[in-house]
């Protein structure tokens, strides 16, 4: 007996949404199997005895996209298991595709690689596609993205960036926007839901925005200004802030969620060694006396809580989301604290914990420091993330250089 395909709306199951689930039903041999597609309609937008959205269902085409790929899939599956004569049932077909089909929509494979993101600690990146998936939804004015992925084609791309601009995001939005969205469509490619060639930034391509920004290191100066203040009858708040961006600096201009993460176990003979967060690049740096001032200062906390400074708590602050999630609240306390500290100190750029990241490399440029030490230091993987920190040459370096003309 043929194998027949053919797409339901199940009616006798009621989602929370209040719509019903469509299904995709494959009879054979007396019996029948059925699998969610996962997207959902009102039964009143859907013909029952065709078997297909009516005319003023929401979304009808990228549906109708849906139901055809859905009915191509398997028909193609089952005339594949009839030339080469090979058995099956309903729910073998059923089953069998469960591998291949991972997601049907945008919407269902966002959902599903921010979850498993989660469910994988990368917390971090998680968040990244969720802002991603969350942008995306008001483009598509709140509703769920319940199309494929052919349907971001190149145009698809246009009218997004056009749309962003309209609600005044720079070009460095922009890019971070479209970068995550391109590594989703490359996971769906990878995944096998849509084809290499659909791909719409092999022709879309992000270099056309500008992504130069202003250089984020301070002076010399302005650093020992920071670090040479006393700060012993100020606040907690105030003592940590100077304590963290002072530790950042001197110790390679390491960042704030590592800076969070310390405990004893990375202090092995007089040397800081740790692995970075977010590349999990291996540093070894050794401690200066400044450092391990500031370390000292925190060993009743360290003998409680097991981290270093004060952020993160062993008891308290236990699974990946709640590590975050603290790392992130501290850290917007420091940086607001570290912007009124630099303003008291008569500082005018812009103080971020991040800038002494920035800081750390460019001093060591204008001392001479070779850049692939730079870059080490900084645990870059490539020396070129490390050009971008430093840029181009100030303008005074290039004004000493001209005087050399006559």
């Amino acid at each position: 007996m043929k194998a027949a395909i053919s797409i339901i709306c199940y009616k006798h199951k009621v989602l929370a949404n209040g719509e019903s689930p469509l299904m995709v039903r494959i009879a054979k041999d007396g019996k029948r199997t059925m699998k969610s597609l996962g997207i959902s309609v009102n039964p009143q937008h859907w013909d029952f005895s065709k078997n297909q959205p009516r005319t003023n269902c929401p979304n009808r085409n990228q549906i109708k996209q849906i139901i055809l790929k859905t009915e191509m899939e398997y028909q193609s599956k089952v005339l594949d298991k009839e030339l080469k004569k090979e058995e099956f049932t309903a729910s073998s077909l059923i089953n069998e595709q469960k591998d291949s089909i991972k997601a049907k929509t945008v919407e269902e494979f966002y959902l599903s690689l921010i979850e498993d993101l989660k469910q994988k600690g990368r917390i971090g990146n998680s968040y990244a596609y969720l802002n991603s998936y969350n942008t995306l939804r008001n483009f598509n004015k709140g509703k769920k993205l319940n199309y494929t992925f052919s349907h971001i084609d190149v145009s698809f791309c246009k009218k997004f960036e056009d749309w962003m601009r309209s609600k005044g995001n720079k070009d460095t939005t922009l890019s971070y926007q479209f970068r995550t969205l391109r590594a989703t469509y490359n996971k769906a490619i990878e995944a096998k839901i849509v084809a290499r060639e659909k791909n719409p930034f092999i022709e879309y391509k992000l270099s056309h925005f500008n992504t130069k920004t202003i250089k984020r290191a301070l002076s010399k100066n302005d650093i020992l200004k920071i670090i040479n203040a006393d700060c012993t009858n100020q606040s907690r708040l105030r003592q940590l802030t100077h304590d963290l961006f002072s530790f950042s600096y001197l110790c390679g201009g390491i960042s704030f969620v590592d800076i969070a993460n310390l405990t004893h176990h990375n202090i092995v003979e007089d040397r800081l060694i740790y692995q970075r967060q977010k590349t999990h690049g291996n540093i070894n740096l050794l401690l200066s006396k400044e450092a391990s001032t500031i370390i000292a200062k925190y060993s009743t906390y360290q003998q409680e809580a097991e981290y270093l400074f004060p952020i993160l708590h062993c008891k308290r602050h236990i699974t990946p989301m709640q590590k975050s999630n603290r790392v992130h609240k501290i850290c917007h306390q420091v940086n607001t604290e570290l912007r009124a500290f630099a303003k008291e100190l008569g500082i005018t750029a812009e103080v971020t914990t991040y800038v002494a990241r920035h800081s750390f490399a460019t001093i060591l440029k204008k001392s001479g420091v070779n850049i692939g030490i730079i870059s080490q230091a900084l645990g870059h993987q490539d020396i070129k993330t490390t050009q971008i920190y430093l840029s181009k040459f100030d303008n005074e370096q290039v004004d000493d250089a001209m005087k050399n003309l006559l």
